[in-house]
């Protein structure tokens, strides 16, 4: 029994001690992650869509997965801690749904309306939805639900507030990415009046959004993760590379009102107190650190 626990123990702390390593190289590397990677990334997005850059780099799939990881390590990584068993089991679900729309909207148009990938984001399941498309879609479901948290403070302990407004949070995602999206050839649609997308499609991302939304709900106890939150300075730098990603998109190709959306989740982010001027210039690697603060 005893050298159970000193196992039990010993393991627990093999774990605190390498998520420690991996929180000191988030933080070290976090202005390159949150801010270098997703301005490159819509830099050779749009030089790919208008043909500047040669193969095998227009479009690279492995360049754009690479980018998308890295972009997403702050979010996992700020997860990690509160990530249990029953979260696993929730976002496996999540997982599964995720494929089964996507395959489902392919091939039969509901419930976002007819469109189809324009390129390949790297290995296609069954020839038709990109393999990785749980590591684009999960990650803005988690990221408009954290933000929902520390946004609304105390009233999101009532899900008749919390679980609307994460779901509309999710919506606003997509009023943002698909028109950039469509803008550089992702993607596209039969026929749109929104920048190329069609008004079903938002209501198929209202749908697919609330299922998303109640699974991110039940995979963890809000409080712990609501303390984890707080606690974390980088766990929502991921919307942030998100913003600044499809927000520098949507701004080169005119795409306004999706641009004031992102625009939005600025203000929203601002709205946390966590990304104020000095966090910023904390931020910054050192040699430029003088310069943010004069």
């Amino acid at each position: 029994m005893a050298d159970g626990g000193t196992e039990v123990a010993r393991d627990r702390a093999d774990r605190e001690r390498i998520q420690r390593r991996l929180e000191a190289l988030i933080l070290e590397n976090r202005f390159t992650i949150a801010v270098i990677f997703p301005l490159v990334g819509a830099i050779s997005l749009v030089g790919s869509a208008e043909g500047v850059i040669p193969d095998p780099f227009a479009y690279n799939p492995l360049l754009i997965l690479f980018g998308m990881l890295v972009m997403r390590s702050p979010l996992v990584v700020g997860l990690l801690p509160r990530v249990s068993w029953r979260a696993l089991g929730w976002l496996g679900l999540l997982t599964g749904y995720t494929y089964g729309v996507e395959l489902l909207g392919v091939r039969t148009g509901w419930p976002y309306g007819d469109f189809e990938y324009v390129i390949s984001l790297g290995p296609m399941l069954f020839g038709e939805i990109p393999l990785a498309l749980p590591l684009f879609f999960v990650p803005l479901v988690l990221n408009a639900y954290l933000l929902t948290l520390l946004v609304f403070g105390r009233r999101a302990k009532n899900p008749l507030i919390r679980l609307p407004a994460a779901v509309v949070a999710v919506v606003a995602v997509d009023l943002v990415l698909d028109p950039a999206a469509i803008s550089i050839g992702f993607w596209a649609f039969e026929a749109g009046i929104y920048y190329g997308v069609p008004l079903s499609n938002y209501v198929g991302w209202l749908l697919s959004g609330t299922v998303a939304v109640i699974l991110v709900d039940l995979a963890f106890d809000r409080e712990p993760l609501l303390e984890r939150v707080r606690e974390c300075p980088f766990i929502l730098d991921d919307l942030v590379s998100f913003v600044l990603l499809w927000g520098s998109i949507n701004v080169l190709y005119g795409n306004w009102i999706a641009a004031a959306v992102a625009g939005g989740f600025c203000l929203g982010l601002l709205r946390t107190g966590r990304y104020d001027r000095t966090m910023v210039a904390n931020a910054v690697p050192k040699g430029l650190r003088s310069r943010v603060l004069e």
